[in-house]
């Protein structure tokens, strides 16, 4: 603001009180600093103000896995258009599944006073950490993962029942020889999904069959490799079932171009799903809402809900395609 008095020839104070629309300044004086702010291209910082005055930042934090994954894309938008709609800047950044860099992104984030934190959090974190920035008056929401030796708000998918559905859909249509692929189990909903689904073949009355299942399955090429590795074997399987978009992607790449005819379900849908050029059913959710309801949560802890912390579950449903 220095600058702009230089330029419009008045003093600090007078240049404050203009920039901060104190109504009694003289219209000349105003003329003048209006003048040397468009001149200078001069930015009032809104966040620093309110600071120094004890108020909110009008900004949160989002912190998700990763930035180019179709489901965290739709958890950023529904959570960036509720922060909007409440005159907020969401700031948003990507873990990449590493703890360290989790642990260094929300304390930054907290160092830079946001009102308050939405957080899916690396597998294997521990967030016991965070508990000082909650007792000091950050509110912390929680999605798709618990977090872990911290209690707070979370919303979490209806993983059992979706992975459930799934087996009992290929089991429904006849399929003895289910493949499983999943993720790191260390990622809990990835743990959830698997050990629903391995209940459900029990359940089901399949035998054991731990050459077709297998975790540890992070990457679209590594499903490839794995699905491919499972039609290779002396008993292939006649249906795939992958926990989620990513391995599901894998798994069309394996069973493309195979003579035999695989049935593909797939736990997360994605909006070109319909349109594979293969039949493929899929466990689906609304991941908007995840983001929505976290963001809920998280304004309402700002405007000073202090009730015992809340777990939501999303529900999921089964969108059955084929090739009939």
């Amino acid at each position: 603001m220095a600058d702009v008095a230089r330029v419009a020839g008045v003093s600090l104070k007078t240049v404050s009180r203009v920039v901060n629309n104190v109504p009694t300044v003289d219209s000349q004086l105003v003329a003048k600093v209006d003048a040397a702010v468009a001149e200078l291209g001069f930015r009032r910082n809104d966040m620093a103000r309110n600071l120094r005055a004890g108020g909110s930042s009008a900004t949160v934090g989002l912190l998700i896995e990763d930035l180019a994954n179709p489901f965290y894309a739709g958890i950023a938008a529904a959570a960036a258009q509720y922060a909007l709609d409440r005159d907020t800047l969401l700031i948003t950044a990507s873990s990449e599944e590493d703890v360290d860099r989790e642990r260094k992104l929300l304390l930054e984030l907290c160092a830079r006073r946001v009102d308050g934190l939405l957080v899916v959090p690396a597998a294997d974190a521990d967030h016991v950490y965070l508990r000082p920035e909650i007792e000091r008056g950050t509110p912390i929401v929680f999605l798709d993962r618990p977090p872990r030796n911290l209690r707070a708000d979370t919303v979490l998918i209806d993983n059992a029942a979706g992975a459930r559905t799934g087996i009992e859909h290929l089991v429904a249509e006849g399929h003895t020889r289910i493949g499983v692929v999943a993720d790191w189990l260390s990622i809990s909903p990835m743990a959830e999904r698997l050990g629903a689904a391995e209940k459900a073949l029990e359940q089901a009355g399949l035998p054991y069959r731990p050459d077709l299942i297998t975790s540890g399955v992070h990457t679209v090429r590594d499903a490839t490799a794995a699905v491919n590795a499972m039609l290779d074997g002396p008993e292939p399987p006649t249906a795939v079932f992958a926990l989620n978009n990513r391995l599901v992607l894998g798994a069309l790449s394996a069973v493309r171009g195979r003579a035999a005819e695989v049935e593909l379900v797939g736990f997360d849908d994605f909006e070109t799903a319909a349109f594979v050029p293969w039949p493929l059913t899929v466990v689906s959710y609304d991941v908007r809402e995840i983001g929505r309801i976290g963001a809920e949560l998280l304004f309402n802890r700002i405007a000073g809900d202090r009730s015992r912390p809340k777990t939501v579950v999303v529900p999921t449903e089964l969108i059955v395609r084929s090739a009939g």
